[in-house]
């Protein structure tokens, strides 16, 4: 899905020399498809790796190579590219690159230019990509610290195995990682010093150990919210039914089954929140008594009969607390929705319900969506589910921080 903060972003990806150079192919490709302006540019040592003729035809654009190549009319790559890009990424930066760079050399035209960047409108994303020994060596993370206290927004690493044939940290995020920390790069901080949570999937509610009752969401649009409060500077806490969806990048994730578990989570986890957003489709029921074994049929034709007991509505009971957050609640209908949206914010005591019709929306990767408050209705239209979750999250940052004005 296209994210629309990166139309038009101009995007300088350099790449020092290593392995992990193959994932920038990838990255090029998402970034064109989501409307990025991509330059490349490649050290000697990147080339040994992935050829530049692959990364130009990915970007449209004749990648970087040497800082004396005449085809600039001033015969300064290093100083246009710097003052053409809104962002700097060096993946994979080798070990040896990010000491360049501590020492203010400059030698070849990926260094050259970092060094000759405007740093105030062009800054540096560093993603790290080598053996783990080299790693974890302390000059390594001396390095690391003194980029950091530089200006650099040093990414993380991944753990897992290497080309090398060992395992251990030190692998390059991949392609979607960096695609993911571009996105946060340029999108604005309106949550910056907030602490949110929110609930999104399902709930499970057994019957027997093998059988339960449940619905139909997906958790893909609680899901996009927090990755939206996230890349909006926000710490933010995901307390998920069970769904198979990704951990949103940054965001700390909480997995339960039934709604029981999805309160006890949320009670111990909402000391210190700002904003609660309850999107998770809890069951209003479950049953009285879960069997211990599976429910067999005897051939009778006797039907089982299940007796319920409602569940606790965990909204209400957050919103309750003398000190609550600011709450958002979710309201899927099937019918009627502003007046159900309504009822609801009533009956809750909460100042935002956000409405959309679940039948049209469950497990789709697009929805629409109705806000609800005491002065009345305001529609979002149908747009993927991400861009109403940045267009949500926006909304709901702006009557945040008016209250706490």
């Amino acid at each position: 899905m296209t994210d629309s903060i990166l139309a038009g972003r101009r995007v300088l990806l350099a790449l020092s020399g290593g392995i992990a150079g193959y994932k920038i192919a990838e990255l090029t490709r998402l970034l064109v498809k989501a409307g990025a302006e991509v330059q490349v540019m490649m050290s000697e040592a990147a080339t040994q790796f992935i050829t530049p003729v692959t990364l130009q035809a990915l970007s449209g654009r004749a990648v970087l190579l040497d800082q004396w190549d005449a085809a600039a009319p001033n015969n300064m790559h290093h100083i246009n590219a710097g003052r053409w890009a809104e962002v700097m990424l060096l993946a994979p930066a080798s070990a040896d690159m990010m000491a360049k760079l501590v020492q203010g050399r400059a030698d070849e035209i990926v260094s050259l230019t970092a060094l000759a960047r405007p740093r105030e409108r062009c800054p540096l994303l560093i993603a790290p990509a080598m053996n783990r020994e080299m790693w974890s060596h302390p000059a390594t993370q001396r390095n690391l610290l003194l980029l950091q206290s530089d200006g650099a927004d040093v990414l993380g690493v991944g753990h897992g195995e290497q080309a090398c044939g060992e395992f251990g940290d030190g692998r390059m995020l991949e392609a979607d990682e960096l695609f993911e920390a571009l996105v946060a790069h340029f999108t604005p901080k309106r949550l910056a010093g907030q602490r949110v949570l929110i609930t999104a999937g399902p709930t499970f509610e057994a019957i027997d150990p093998v059988r339960g009752i449940t619905n139909r969401s997906s958790g893909k649009m609680g899901f996009a919210i927090a990755q939206a409060a996230q890349r909006a500077g926000a710490e933010v806490t995901l307390v998920a039914g069970p769904v198979h969806l990704p951990t949103p990048a940054g965001v700390r994730r909480i997995d339960v089954q039934s709604a029981l578990q999805m309160r006890d989570a949320v009670l111990a986890a909402l000391p210190g929140q700002t904003l609660f957003i309850a999107t998770a489709a809890v069951a209003d029921w479950r049953p009285a008594v879960c069997a211990e074994h599976k429910i067999k049929k005897d051939g009778s034709g006797t039907t089982p009969t299940l007796a319920f007991s409602e569940n606790p509505d965990i909204l209400a009971t957050v919103a309750a607390r003398p000190d609550a957050p600011y709450c958002v609640g979710f309201a899927a209908e099937s019918e009627k929705l502003l007046e159900h949206a309504q009822a609801k914010r009533a009956r809750k005591g909460v100042p935002l319900i956000v409405a959309n019709l679940g039948p049209a929306t469950f497990g789709q990767d697009d929805n629409a969506l109705l806000l609800v408050d005491a002065e009345g209705a305001r529609e979002l239209p149908r747009a993927s589910k991400t861009a109403l979750a940045a267009q949500l999250i926006e909304e709901i940052a702006r009557r945040l921080n008016a209250r706490q004005a």
